[in-house]
């Protein structure tokens, strides 16, 4: 291996290491961010605990403060690990430096002897004038130099090595009083972290309580699920089947133009080859002879023959108004967004996030998209510019859908709605107010579908897309 291959090997390595392990400050300032984070949580927790009753919400808060509590322990780790081999490392390079300081020591003992032993000018002269020449006591006088310098080069790589050495030191005090603030951390952390568990076993164990009645609200849940589900795919097949028509009428009317053109194109044609045979005839004389014999037919230099050119066929037409031209820019335009989209409302707490969810065993649940608590009558509002797909009823309650291209947006349970099918509607605009489930509290189903053919479609994570 040569060496500039090595020493770039070695640059590499140093640098993924650097990569692979952040400083303290980079996990000190995640804490800070995670900590916030927790402080708004305990914020909404606050307000959930105002209600009567425990909820799946307030659960899903206190797992979210867990979770969040949990990385803040393993960071805490990392911040140890951190500091714990920056001690190890200044601790080598402590060994290190006495070892070279033991060194430097004895090699300047050994010239500072050497120098008292010849210290008398007597042995300087006579070392300088026992050359052999005039050349040789110059090279004499400039190795006296030398050596002087080379004395006071050792006895600043001395003065300097033990300068380095106080700075490991001073650095290793740091980090052990570093080690021990971010271990005391790490103990407050763990005390919290058992805390907000106890927290979680009181509402389980209340919840618990609840759970048939819980389970009734899931239940209510996936019915409503289902409906707006089904509303969401009957307005697709509806907008489909529409363009298809809308497709077909297009088709149908241009294949009736293209048969009134070309049959106008045939009575052209026939109009003028009557003309041309009229213009060709030969005159009679009525005092000619009468002939039996027909004259060959000659063409007129000066006649136009009209042919018909058959029109090119169109395309087949495009029935799927989700994969047609118009509708690309928007959709394009709506990924674009992605994770930039504003929240369906100004205020409220994702009690319930999209998929699978586990509610400390209570309650097992998939869900479709997100659940949004939030004070009943709260406006709800459009995430992007579209086009309203249907208004409908999901239920007591209403639902608005809303196309953005080939993707759609789903808002449920309204208590009433300010837009109808058909309207054009901008980012922002409120679509209906959130309807009262219990205790002045109502929750937002937010679904964002992908249409991807004319019989299939996903949901997606709107967290994903929402900023």
């Amino acid at each position: 291996m040569t060496k500039p291959y090595f020493l770039l090997l070695a640059i590499l390595f140093t640098v993924n290491c650097i990569a692979q392990n952040p400083t303290s400050a980079d996990l000190k300032k995640k804490q800070a961010d995670i900590q916030n984070e927790i402080d708004d949580l305990r914020k909404s927790l606050d307000e959930t605990k105002k209600y009567k009753k425990e909820s799946l919400g307030q659960l899903a808060l206190i797992q979210k403060k867990l979770r969040l509590r949990e990385q803040q322990v393993s960071l805490v780790n990392q911040q140890i690990n951190s500091i714990q081999g920056n001690i190890n490392q200044n601790w080598r390079e402590i060994v290190k430096l006495r070892g070279e300081l033991d060194t430097l020591k004895i090699q300047y003992e050994k010239s500072v002897v050497y120098a008292y032993k010849n210290r008398s000018n007597y042995d300087f002269l006579n070392f300088l004038f026992s050359a052999s020449s005039f050349n040789d006591a110059l090279k004499r006088v400039a190795y006296l130099k030398s050596y002087r310098t080379y004395r006071e080069q050792q006895a600043e790589n001395y003065r300097t090595t033990q300068e380095m050495l106080q700075q490991k030191i001073s650095s290793l005090n740091d980090n052990k009083k570093q080690k021990n603030e971010a271990l005391s951390e790490q103990t407050k952390q763990k005390a919290v972290l058992e805390e907000d568990k106890k927290e979680q076993d009181v509402v389980v164990n209340k919840l618990k309580t609840r759970e048939k009645e819980l389970n009734k609200d899931m239940n209510d849940k996936r019915k409503q699920d289902i409906a707006l589900r089904n509303a969401i795919n009957a307005a697709i097949r509806r907008e489909i089947d529409a363009a298809r028509k809308k497709a077909m009428a297009e088709e149908a009317a241009a294949k009736k133009a293209a048969e009134a053109k070309r049959v106008a194109d045939a009575e052209a044609a026939k109009k003028a080859a009557d003309l041309a045979k009229a213009n060709n005839a030969p005159k009679t004389n009525p005092n000619a002879p009468a002939t039996t014999t027909n004259p060959p037919a000659t063409t007129n230099p000066g006649t136009t023959t009209v042919t018909t050119v058959p029109a090119k066929p169109k395309p087949a037409a495009n029935y799927n108004s989700f994969e047609r031209e118009e509708t690309r820019a928007m959709s394009e335009s709506f990924e674009k967004n992605k994770g930039n989209l504003p929240w369906p409302m100004a205020s409220g707490i994702v009690t319930m996030h999209f998929g699978r969810q586990n509610y400390g065993g209570v309650v097992t649940y998939d869900n479709p998209g997100i659940t949004i608590e939030a004070n009943t009558g709260s406006s709800v509002k459009a995430v992007f510019d579209g086009e309203v797909l249907a208004v409908t009823s999901v239920g007591p309650v209403e639902a608005v859908i809303v196309q953005h291209g080939k993707y759609i947006t789903s808002y449920s349970n309204l208590s009433s709605t300010s837009v109808s099918k058909g309207q054009t509607i901008k980012m922002g605009q409120v679509l209906g107010k959130l309807a009262e489930k219990d205790d002045n509290r109502g929750e937002l189903e937010f679904l964002i579908t992908n249409v991807i053919s004319n019989d299939r479609s996903v949901n997606l994570d709107p967290e994903k897309w929402l900023r």
